[in-house]
């Protein structure tokens, strides 16, 4: 029998945003992870300027070495949103205030240790230099670039993620390709006429997370429904 396509592709539409979110893994015995004792990464191969990504499951983390065990990279957080007081909002960002930044909308661009930005991860540096040939900036440029930048910021899974901020500081354009990955997952279930209760899911989590209009979400959940019932 063939399986229903709805529940797939539901859940593979709330994969594609968890792995935009930069959601932790969890761990065993519940709560947030902590990150590995300091020196776990050996950064004297890392440079000033530096690109790291952090392959996950199903995300990239990015982030701009700063030297001396120091990355920037932009993390959604709700904290800057009620206080300013940069020792609490230093603290390492836990999933709650993640999600809800997210759904706030809020991030900030913040330097973290090596460890607490990877969480365990293998490190790939300047791995999307071939993708941008004669467009990579100085690593000076760079690392100035993403100082500036530091603190309170905008959020958005689509416009304004971690992968914006470091192909801006390093490529001078804000470009994000795992957006374009969801943009196309959320094309590929919208066009399957089963998945209608998918394509709802699109339209609200349009509505709820990326802070569309209504009047241009809502024809999303409409017109695959319109065009189910017509097939």
């Amino acid at each position: 029998t063939m399986k229903n396509p709805v529940p797939q592709a539901a859940s593979l539409l709330l994969e594609k945003l968890l792995f935009l979110v930069h959601v932790r893994p969890p761990i065993s015995g519940g709560g947030d992870p902590s990150p590995p004792a300091p020196g776990y990464y050996d950064t004297s191969c890392f440079k000033r300027g530096d690109l790291l990504e952090v392959p996950r499951t199903l995300f990239i983390h990015f982030g701009i070495y700063l030297g001396e065990n120091r990355v920037a990279h932009l993390m959604p957080d709700i904290l800057p949103a009620f206080t300013g007081d940069r020792r609490q909002i230093q603290r390492v960002v836990t999933n709650k205030r993640l999600i809800l930044g997210v759904l706030a909308r809020t991030a900030s661009i913040r330097v973290d240790t090596v460890e607490d930005f990877a969480y365990g991860g293998s490190i790939l540096v300047n791995h999307m230099d071939r993708l941008f040939e004669d467009q990579v900036l100085g690593s000076e440029e760079a690392a100035r670039r993403a100082e500036k930048l530091v603190g309170a910021t905008a959020y958005s899974l689509l416009w304004n993620n971690c992968e914006h901020f470091v192909t801006y500081c390093r490529y001078g354009a804000p470009v994000s390709f795992q957006t374009d990955k969801f943009c196309d997952t959320v094309k590929m279930i919208i066009r399957d006429q089963r998945s209608v209760l998918a394509s709802v899911l699109v339209g609200l989590a349009s509505i709820v997370c990326l802070g569309l209009a209504p009047s241009t979400t809502l024809p999303t959940i409409f017109i695959p429904f319109v065009l189910w019932m017509a097939g």
